[in-house]
């Protein structure tokens, strides 16, 4: 596997009304084709292609207290665009 280099990261605590915001405004940014994330001098501009691969997780770990994470990922390989159906469906 290839080397992984970090663009950009931020853990923030938000509401779940925050949240919801930043995932409609990234939902709109990726039916716009672009979106660039900054904070302080850190910037970074990305370019959604028109077919990406996504993946949903829920995961939950129990340690001296229980904890559930929910990721949402997209990844795509620039210039190698496919259209793959799937049948996830959110309810």
């Amino acid at each position: 596997m290839g080397r992984e280099t970090i663009l950009f990261k931020t853990e923030e605590k938000k509401t779940a009304g925050e949240i919801s915001e930043i995932l409609r405004l990234i939902a709109d940014k990726i039916d716009a084709g672009a979106m660039t994330l900054s904070q302080g001098a850190d910037e970074v501009t990305v370019t959604f292609p028109a077919t990406m691969e996504i993946q949903l997780k829920v995961e939950e770990a129990q340690g001296r207290r229980l904890k559930k994470k929910f990721e949402v990922e997209l990844e795509w390989i620039p210039g190698a665009e496919g259209a793959e159906g799937g049948s996830t469906r959110i309810s």
